[in-house]
């Protein structure tokens, strides 16, 4: 996170960087308060956001030089100090459906990155190595290289914001969901070790693959119907970048199914119509969609038999459970998720707790027993929002010195009432539980809004006037 001084050219459409890792910024598009708000239905946007394609130098999957591509989102409003925000993109579709996109066909998840930013952090999605701009094919679930990925684009962020007015404190917020489940957890446990816990504000791991060697590995070699089956060579592809774990997909994967896996391979079908084909072809040839049956036979007998097969040692080296979470951490998943089976947070908690974890530090929670992967999405995006904004420190200097909020919740901790007081009008106050439900909605006019029906715990707060939300506010009830 060092800011070091560049000298900047000026070129068409985008500004290039001759320095450590900044190759590009490229302004793609600006959304207003209103229509951030608009576009997610949530009352809790403060400003709005600017978009940018970020490219810097980083590895790729050999190690060599690479030229790297993500999204940063930054608050429109440059008056105010804020946090970073490091989000990590779920699997996708195609070699281009990444955050760099956003504005494009395939860019999609990077429209989260609005909402961060509108809720007042500067934003940092990376495409991951082999992704977007990088060359080569994606290093699906490598701890390595989605660390170096993000590091050096939190370097790249780091001097653009730095050149350009955009002032970050010392902050840091860091989740993901599904593959970015297993990202954010590979980057935090990075910066834990590097940079000690407290490099670390909060995090939220949300329904990530963490054990490879256990759980994951259990679900391909067992013989239970799996609707994802083009994850199995979608692993493979990406660890044989790293590892060379054969010289021909043939050697690997049986002959009836390797003709679609080489098409995915090579850029000319999507993630998800090979997912179906396989499917299909699997259903045909075996009666279920099983993923292991792509393996071949000899192969996936010696996985089974071999603890020290290349693929078990890789499976091993790349699981994310044997640490412990040392800052406030959250890892949210569903009970019924059909794609990455939640007992990969389950695994995940057991260890990190044997290991000497804080309960009150490390919670680990089932957010909706009924929902699938899909639908599991929307209800750990939300938590995690309450979670880190109970957390989030936004401030602006003054002639006085750095203030947090024009206006101010009081007392603070609270029992029975709250208050306000400030210089700027407000209307209205919303008070959510972190658990993302509204438990209070209440005009506001200068008096007491009662807290007597709230529990002890944390909540936030958040202030609108005539123009929207002007703050969000951490409040501890304590009865």
């Amino acid at each position: 996170m060092r800011s070091i001084f560049l000298f900047i050219v000026f070129c068409v459409s985008s500004f290039c960087v001759v320095g450590q890792s900044l190759v590009s910024a490229t302004l793609n598009g600006s959304r207003t308060k209103a229509q951030i708000t608009s576009l997610f239905s949530l009352n809790l946007v403060r400003n709005g956001a600017k978009f940018y394609k970020i490219t810097y130098t980083s590895k790729d999957a050999k190690g060599q030089p690479d030229t790297l591509s993500g999204l940063m989102v930054i608050p429109d409003d440059l008056k105010f100090t804020y946090p970073t925000l490091v989000y990590q993109h779920g699997t996708s579709d195609c070699k281009r459906c990444v955050p760099s996109s956003f504005g494009t066909q395939g860019g999609e998840e990077g429209q989260l990155g609005l909402l961060f930013a509108g809720l007042g952090y500067v934003s940092v999605l990376p495409d991951y190595v082999g992704m977007g701009d990088g060359r080569g094919f994606q290093t699906y679930v490598h701890d390595a290289t989605t660390v170096s990925a993000t590091e050096d684009m939190m370097k790249a962020v780091k001097e653009w914001t730095a050149q350009n007015g955009v002032v970050t404190n010392d902050q840091l917020f860091i989740t993901g969901y599904s593959q970015g489940g297993y990202a954010s957890m590979s980057y935090h446990q990075h910066v834990q070790n590097t940079s000690g816990a407290a490099a670390v504000t909060a995090a939220a791991h949300l329904s990530g693959p963490y054990s490879l060697s256990g759980v994951m590995r259990d679900l391909i070699l067992g013989e239970t119907a799996y609707n994802y089956p083009a994850y199995v060579p979608n692993t493979i592809l990406g660890f044989n970048e790293v590892y060379n774990i054969y010289n021909d997909l043939s050697e690997f994967f049986k002959p009836e199914y390797v003709d679609d896996i080489k098409s995915y391979y090579n850029g000319t079908l999507s993630l998800f119509n090979m997912n179906a084909r396989l499917a299909q072809k699997l259903i045909a040839n075996t009666g279920a969609s099983v993923g292991g049956r792509l393996i071949k036979d000899d192969v996936m007998a010696d996985i089974r038999n071999n603890p020290n097969h290349k693929v078990n040692q890789i499976l091993k080296e790349n699981d994310l459970f044997r640490w412990k979470p040392e800052s406030p951490t959250r890892i949210f998943y569903c009970k019924a998720d059909d794609q990455v089976p939640y007992l990969n947070s389950v695994v995940a908690r057991d260890s990190m707790y044997a290991r000497g974890a804080s309960n009150t530090l490390l919670q680990v929670a089932d957010i909706n027993s009924n929902a699938n992967h899909s639908t599991c999405f929307t209800p750990a995006l939300t938590n995690t929002l309450l979670f880190f904004l109970s957390f989030q420190r936004i401030t602006t200097s003054t002639q006085d010195g750095i203030i947090t909020d024009l206006m101010t919740v009081y007392p603070n901790p609270t029992s029975d009432y709250i208050s306000l007081k400030g210089d700027v009008e407000v209307n209205q106050v919303i008070i959510w539980d972190l658990d993302g439900n509204q438990r209070i909605n209440s005009p506001y006019s200068n008096d007491v809004i009662s807290t007597k029906d709230l529990e002890s715990g944390t909540y936030i707060v958040t202030l609108i006037n005539d123009t929207g939300v002007i703050s969000n506010q951490k409040l501890l009830i304590q009865k």
